[in-house]
């Protein structure tokens, strides 16, 4: 059994693909998992719960408050291994994309501390809608899995994109996570994200454009494949947490660099996704300097080349990865990157492909390696680019 004795949660919402999750809740049961399913107040117009109830073996779950019972959704997002959103409609995709919290599946899903897989199901026209796809790329964004739909007969009777995947392609995917979750077992792994801030005075400061967004994906998708992951985080909008995950803050190339070195020695894979900047001034003005003169000058220093330092002290049991962003002769100066600072593997994206770069949900890579690899991956989700780079590592060290 494939799944034995894997616990997961089952979202069911209101879409007329809610009949294929009594075909998922007796597929999951007959691979050795443990399900528990949650209907939102649609779905049951389309299936009985008393027929997911049946086949699951537990109540179904549709109320945060039910007479004198209280559905505690902390511990529910907690118990799973997994959650399974499956048919996930366009209303409840809306819904989870703007963190609402108006029924007990969108309060598991807040909750859930596990990886979420979403089988997303709907009419062609709600499916190509330009909302639903930048909903789609948030959710991925933010480290969700999304099971692609297939093309097929849909409710309306019009033959189209929107159909959810069949029960036996979301088993399937089920079982593909469930594999990589153990892939870097026991594996450390540190990993760069954001930009640094290099003061010129209290209120200015030399930085970029970075979100953190790459490198956070990178970062996730290694923890969810069984590696300790410390991320060393540069200034980003927000707040960042993910259960298990060691978050280093920090605001300068120089204390990026010494918080690298304080843990990479441990270290077995080491992604250095930071946008670190190259100069810092030479000083920093104790107060805030005032507007007087025409013309304005700041001396400026070499900052310390993280990946190069990291570079000249990797041994042989170690995986060094960082990127290049170029904007002209790309390949040379990424292969170039490779060589001079003694890494294993560079990840290079260019600012001239377009829904690539800096503070976007997606992005285009081309991945290089001191073996001679090479290989082109297509736009994509930051998700997908991680699971797409960490893949590549893991292939690369034979794990």
């Amino acid at each position: 059994m494939l799944l034995k004795g894997k616990k997961i949660v089952l979202g069911v919402t209101g879409s007329i693909a809610a009949y294929k999750s009594a075909l998922i809740v007796r597929a999951l049961i007959k691979e050795g998992a443990e399900v528990k399913v949650i209907m939102t107040a649609a779905a049951k117009d389309f299936i009985s719960p008393l027929t997911l109830s049946t086949l699951s073996k537990h109540p179904v779950l549709i109320d945060i408050f039910r007479e004198d019972t209280w559905s505690n959704h902390v511990m529910l997002g907690r118990w799973a291994d997994i959650m399974l959103v499956a048919p996930l409609s366009c209303n409840t995709l809306a819904k989870m994309t703007a963190g609402l919290c108006d029924n007990l599946l969108l309060a598991v899903y807040l909750s859930a501390t596990c990886p979420v897989m979403l089988a997303p199901a709907m009419d062609e026209d709600m499916w190509k809608h330009p909302s639903t796809h930048r909903n789609l790329q948030t959710l991925a964004a933010d480290g969700n899995i999304i099971v692609p739909v297939t093309n097929g007969e849909l409710a309306s009777g019009l033959f189209g994109e929107g159909r959810m995947a069949e029960p036996e392609t979301i088993i399937s995917s089920l079982v593909q996570q469930f594999k990589s979750a153990g892939r870097l077992s026991g594996k450390k792994a540190l990993v760069t994200a954001g930009p640094t801030y290099e003061h010129i005075d209290p209120v200015r400061f030399i930085g970029n454009h970075s979100s953190g967004k790459m490198g956070v994906a990178i970062a996730r998708e290694l923890l969810q494949c069984g590696a300790a992951v410390t991320l060393v985080l540069g200034p980003v909008p927000g707040t960042f947490v993910l259960d298990g995950l060691n978050v280093i803050n920090v605001q300068t190339a120089e204390e990026m660099y010494n918080a690298c070195h304080s843990v990479f020695e441990e270290t077995d894979i080491t992604v250095m996704a930071a946008a670190v900047a190259d100069y810092t001034p030479v000083a920093v003005a104790p107060e805030k300097i005032k507007k007087k003169e025409e013309s304005w000058q700041v001396a400026l220093q070499k900052t310390p080349d993280i990946l190069k330092s990291l570079g000249q002290k990797k041994t042989g049991r170690q995986v060094l990865a960082g990127f290049a962003l170029e904007t002209t002769n790309e390949r040379e100066n990424a292969l170039a990157k490779l060589q001079q600072k003694n890494a294993d593997i560079i990840v290079l994206n260019s600012l001239r492909d377009s829904g690539a770069g800096f503070g976007k949900d997606t992005n285009k890579v081309t991945v290089f390696d001191r073996n001679g690899g090479e290989k082109h991956f297509d736009l994509k989700s930051k998700a997908a680019v991680a699971k797409d780079i960490v893949d590549y590592i893991i292939e690369y060290i034979h794990v």
